[in-house]
């Protein structure tokens, strides 16, 4: 069975009314009247949906995209593709997060339990098997497989799946999640809260609804602490086997491969990907919207700032290919040794401040 979502949509609306409510422009001769019906990212929206585009990575998915409409700024009209009407505005960020609050209202402040509500729902569904401590909480539709135990004080949200042979934690809570069987999931750990995500504006910040899941597939185990953002529009992926140490950041729509190894106190930026089996060091990091292609290394208390490719080992910040970082490295020792020698005479050495 589909799952039923873990929020409600309105509308349809027609362009025009999009295009009132994000405060854009219709290009010329597109239809005001159109249907639009649902926010999508450019890579799968179709006829009836509406798009947005503020970074020129994008820029080929806007070339593809199906979308019926798509917000830009002025400059990057042109680029829009025929059929698919331009919604012109300086800032698209901003008109993103507003389209987005107008079908999905309720994505500023998720499903909650009613005021009296029992412990576990009534409407959940657990299987034969499951082991409830005291204090836990199970709201509205959640599923939880056989074998499963939700340890003392976990919060499971409405209409979260969790899978057989799983443990869930003491103060956990899972919200907006899709877990799989034979989960590991530490004390304390955080999954399907909002992603980080603001529209930056001089006035103020604008909210940008979160709409995505996190979908956590079988054998992955998350550390005590850990905090894993659901997505803005995709879903968050951790995959198959992959093991997650303690008081790791994961931002929204981020895509982890599968048996990846993720060492402590990592942060790990919005939409970046990870292919299979990478490791990532302690206290290393990412920026937001780069891939680390399969098998890679990031080396401890290393920085990626741009694609990473398979099989390479990176170490610094910003993080290099080894061999490079090892040679810089060497290269300021000697200095450091030959500036060393120079002022062993006694004389002060210079002010660098």
């Amino acid at each position: 069975m589909e799952h039923p979502g873990f929020f409600e949509r309105t509308g349809p609306y027609t362009l025009s009314e999009v295009a009132t409510v994000t405060d854009a422009r219709i290009s010329a001769g597109a239809n005001p009247n159109a249907v639009i019906d649902d926010v999508r990212p450019l890579s799968e929206a179709m006829a009836t949906h509406v798009s947005f585009i503020d970074n020129k990575k994008y820029f080929a998915q806007l070339a593809k995209t199906a979308a019926g409409a798509c917000l830009v700024i002025p400059a990057a009209v042109d680029r829009v593709p025929a059929g698919t009407a331009a919604l012109i505005t300086p800032l698209p960020y901003h008109g993103f997060a507003r389209a987005l609050a107008l079908f999905y209202p309720s994505a500023m402040q998720p499903m909650v339990a009613e005021a009296g509500a029992p412990p576990i729902d009534p409407s959940a569904r657990l299987e034969q098997g499951v082991l409830i401590e005291p204090g836990a909480v199970i709201g509205r539709e959640a599923q939880i497989g056989s074998g499963t135990r939700i340890a003392a004080g976990a919060v499971i949200g409405s209409r979260v799946s969790i899978g057989r042979d799983c443990f869930i934690g003491p103060l956990t809570t899972v919200t907006h999640a899709l877990v799989g069987d034979r989960v590991i999931i530490h004390s304390g750990t955080r999954i399907g809260q909002d992603g980080f995500g603001f529209a930056i504006g001089h006035s103020r910040h604008l909210k940008v609804p979160q709409i995505g899941r996190v979908i956590i597939q079988d054998d992955v185990e998350i550390g005590a602490n850990t905090t894993i953002d659901r997505g803005a529009l995709k879903d968050t992926i951790i995959g198959e086997g992959t093991k997650i140490d303690n008081l790791v950041q994961i931002g929204h729509n981020v895509i982890i491969g599968r048996h990846c190894i993720i060492v402590s106190m990592c942060g790990i930026s919005g939409s970046t990907e990870l292919g299979d089996f990478v490791v990532m060091g302690g206290q290393s990091g990412t920026v937001g919207h780069i891939k680390i292609g399969s098998g890679a290394q990031i080396g401890g208390s290393s920085h990626a700032t741009h694609d990473v490719p398979p099989g390479a080992r990176y170490f610094g910040t910003p993080a290099k290919p080894l061999r490079e970082t090892a040679r810089e490295q060497a290269m300021l020792k000697r200095l450091a040794a030959r500036d060393k020698d120079r002022y062993d005479d006694g004389s002060p050495e210079p002010d660098v401040s």
